[in-house]
This record gives C-alpha cells, structure tokens and sequence, in this order.
C-alpha cells in the first residue's frame, strides 16, 4: 500500500482534529484520495504530513490548499515539502479561477456591441487594401515592363483550366437536376416542352455563372488566402518588399486578373454542359431529341440572357479574388490564423456574390432584361 496516496482523520490527546497524510503525494498518485480530501468536512486543526514518502508540486498544492479551507496548521513537513509549501503559500484558496459569466441580456448585446466597434478596423483595412491595388495597378500602366506575365498565365491556368472537369461535371449534374425537377412540375399543366425554355435561361442567366463563382470561391478563393497567408507567416512578403519587390504586383494583381479574365470562360462553359445535361434528360425522359433540344434553346433563350451571365461573370470573379488576397495578406501570428483567413474568404466571397447578384437581378429587371 505504500505505492498509494492515503490520509488519516484522527483526533489528538487535546481532542482536536488531525488530518495525516501518507504514501507519495504525486501527480501520478494523488487522484485516487482527491475528492475524498476535498469532501472532508468538519473542523481541522493540524495536516500531519510527517508520513509522506514523496511529495511534488501537486501534492504540496493539496495541502496547502487543505491547510486554507480549514485554517489548519500544517506540521512534520521534511526539507523538500517545507521548499514546496513555501513556495506555494498563498497560491491555494476558494477564489473562483474565470469571471462570472454576465446575463445573457447582457452579455449578446455587449459582444454585438464589440463587433460592430471592431468592424471599424475591418472597413479601413479594406479600404487601405483596395488604395493598395489601385496604386499598383496605376504603377504597372505607367510602367508595363515591371508587369509579371508569367505569373498571370500560372494563374489562369490553376484558376481556368484546372478548374474544367470540376466545373463541367457540377454543372452537367445541375442541368439534369433542372431538367428532370423542371418536367415533372410542368407535366402537371402538360407543358412538359417548357423544359427547354426553363433549362436555358435559368442556366445561361443564372445558376451557370453564380454556381461557377461559388466554385470558384471555395477552390481559388481559399488557395488565394492560404497562399499569401502562409507568405506571410514564413516572412516572404516582408522579403520581396526588402529587395525592392511589390508585393501587390507581383502576388495580387495576377490572381485578380486571372479571375475577373477566367470567369466569364468559366461561366460560359458551364452554363453550355449544364445545357447538354438538360438535353440528355430530355432525351431519355421526355422524348425530345437530344439535337432538337439544343437547336431549340436558340428560339426560346433571349440573347440578353447571354449578356447578363457575362456581365455578371467578370463582377464575380473581381470579389472573389479580393475575398481570397485580401485575408491571405492579413495573416499575422501563427498557423491557426492561415485557416482561419482562409474560411472567412470563402465564406466572405460566397456572400458577396450572392448580395450581387441579387442587386444584378433587380437591375437588369429594371432596364427590361428580365
């Protein structure tokens, strides 16, 4: 038994109560009588810790803290355990280690209070950010050779082509969900052929360009982000602009390029496969031909509502592309903080492109694009 924490409560020749603590009083040992020591109730004049075997920092905390919770004396301590109380004294008590949390009716409108106060910091470091790529960009028009051609056509590659088979396959996908959901609601007033009309425009106006955009945002987005944030934690960016580089033209400038100039491309493709995944469907559903469908997505489609999914197109990619650059340069600190710029890009981007595109909608609605 002596490998175990033990205690004994006894009373003295005086009556008085006499705590004795036995064994090794360790990390490793003393979780066995914890809550027993600490469940003792009653008067304690004296912690005897004469019988200890060992005792660590944990094991003087312990008495310590029995010592204070009765007003108890604390005797028989050796060399060490006199070392460890000592430098202990005082740390041991009832206080209360976290605040009282405040009433919710206080404490919700006191943290909107703190966020709204710091989004002042946020507007300004988005305004200085936007001042920072409109430098640059006025700095590579007056001088075009300082321009990184190399780096802009990497990124239309990792931002376009590398985006193709993901984009196509979602956007084939979406185009038969349409068109299956499409026919079996328009079935019901015999209007099954509408299908056609329903898969083009809602594909070429909307759901092609906005779908590509939301893909985009989480795939060149959150890579824009972890990128210049890992940049900045590894002092990369700090580097280029030592040695006379701008960090903004050489790093920003081509990756927001390369979104507002792959979009449109993007935006195109996917709502042409969307169109195909809507003909198979007609094919093997509703007995449309499959050439049949795409000759007749030329009669019913306007050709305005080409134009809004390629006006809106480069809009998307812009936001995007600042979503992802700008939490990538404003990581700072440590590694937690490259994922978490890098969700807040995404999630920032995605929102963004869904508010515009909503003031899109009332805009091309209200000059008769609708």
């Amino acid at each position: 038994m002596s490998g175990f924490a033990q205690y004994d409560l006894r009373h003295d020749d005086g009556g008085e109560a006499v705590l004795a603590l036995s064994g090794p009083y360790l990390v490793s040992t003393i979780g066995a009588v914890d809550e027993e020591l600490f469940a003792l109730d009653g008067p304690i004049t004296t912690v005897d810790v004469s019988g200890l075997s060992e005792i660590d920092t944990v094991g003087a905390w312990v008495a310590c803290n029995l010592a204070t919770r009765h007003e108890a004396e604390i005797t028989g301590a050796s060399e060490r355990a006199e070392r460890l109380i000592a430098a202990l004294d005082g740390t041991a008590g009832e206080e209360k280690v976290a605040a009282e949390r405040l009433p919710v009716w206080e404490r919700v409108p006191a943290a909107m209070g703190t966020k709204v106060f710091n989004a002042r910091s946020g507007v300004y470091g988005v305004i200085g950010f936007l001042g920072a790529i409109v430098a640059a960009s006025g700095n590579l028009i007056r001088h075009p050779r300082r321009f990184r051609w190399l780096a802009l056509v990497r990124q239309l590659e990792l931002v376009g082509v590398s985006a193709l088979p993901i984009v196509g396959l979602m956007s084939f996908l979406i185009g038969i969900v349409i068109a299956q959901q499409g026919a079996v609601q328009l079935a019901q007033f015999g209007a099954e052929t509408l299908t056609v009309n329903l898969v083009g425009r809602i594909t070429l106006r909307e759901l092609g360009v906005l779908m590509t955009a939301i893909m985009v945002a989480g795939r060149s987005g959150s890579a824009f982000a972890a990128q210049l944030g890992t940049m900045r934690l590894t002092e990369e960016v700090d580097a280029m602009r030592t040695i006379g580089i701008s960090p903004m033209e050489a790093l920003v400038i081509p990756r927001i390029l390369a979104a507002i100039l792959m979009m449109p491309l993007l935006g195109f493709y996917a709502a042409g496969v969307a169109i195909v995944g809507g003909a198979v469907i007609g094919d093997l559903m509703l007995g449309i031909p499959f050439w049949s469908f795409l000759m007749r997505i030329q009669e019913v489609v306007p050709t305005y509502d080409l134009w809004v999914g390629l006006i809106k197109a480069p809009v998307f990619g812009l936001i995007v592309a600042l979503a992802g650059c700008y939490h990538g340069m404003q990581v700072k600190g440590d590694s937690e903080q490259v994922g978490l710029r890098t969700t807040m890009a995404v999630v920032t981007g995605i929102f963004a492109v869904i508010v515009i595109d909503a003031f899109f909608a009332v805009f091309f609605t209200e000059i008769g694009w609708g």
